[in-house]
């Protein structure tokens, strides 16, 4: 089959809205397989494996982002029910949260202002532009609540989203080796931690370690998406910045 007649098939398969949305799945159930077969190393993140090839595979054919999007905003529509779900797992761990009730609420306050202040100070430090800083303050908090703290300060959310995606792939791949470091063992204090500080990225790999570190994280990251956009709006005033 000549380059023409290729040329045609792939104009006539791109026009389908489902073709983004069967080569999104394809990509994430390889990168997994292979995730899966290297016994869930975290340098191995199917997340980051699959959004690689998606850009590569976007960028040979020449398609918009916004092309895509229209065909794989279906797996973008089930990321609200997907969040509600980490209720389930949370209530099963109902007893230990009340119990580490006060503790966590502290942690969360304590993690929620550093994550704000240390990208902001080092993104300073570093000479970045304020409109970047402001894309950089809402980093820890899972993309649609992020984008929405973005717009509201001012920012470029579509800067914030791919802020938040690597903070994520990097909150992923880094918190077993810090952790370790920092010899916590405790499942609800690993998960907790990694919740703040690499939303739902971070709370995915936390679920593949321990039911009881996924629910943990997934209440970490829902509180911590309500504390950013508190703090960030107020915290961005008082330093100046809007």
């Amino acid at each position: 089959m000549n380059s023409p007649q290729l040329a045609e098939i792939w104009v006539y398969l791109a026009a389908s809205p489902l073709l983004w949305l069967a080569i999104t799945l394809v990509a994430y159930q390889a990168a997994y397989w292979i995730y899966a077969r290297a016994r869930f190393h975290p340098l191995l993140n199917p997340v980051a494996a699959s959004i690689a090839a998606l850009v590569a595979v976007l960028h040979f054919t020449g398609t918009s982002y916004q092309a895509y999007f229209d065909g794989a905003q279906f797996v973008h529509f089930l990321l609200g029910p997907a969040t509600v779900a980490l209720a389930i797992p949370l209530y099963e761990q109902l007893g230990k949260l009340r119990v580490l009730l006060l503790p966590l609420l502290g942690a969360l306050l304590v993690g929620s202002v550093t994550a704000i202040v240390s990208v902001v100070g080092i993104g300073m430090l570093l000479g970045l532009s304020r409109a970047t800083l402001l894309a950089l303050a809402p980093k820890s908090v899972t993309a649609a609540i992020a984008m929405g703290i973005a717009e509201k300060i001012g920012a470029l959310p579509s800067l914030t989203a791919v802020l938040v995606i690597l903070t994520g792939i990097l909150g992923a791949v880094m918190a077993k080796y810090v952790l370790n470091l920092l010899r916590i063992s405790d499942y609800s204090v690993r998960g907790f931690a990694v919740g703040v500080a690499a939303h739902g990225i971070g709370t995915a790999r936390a679920f593949q370690v321990s039911a009881e570190a996924g629910a943990f994280a997934g209440l970490a990251m829902g509180m911590n998406g309500l504390a950013t956009a508190l703090l960030v709006p107020a915290m961005m005033k008082a330093a100046g910045f809007i």
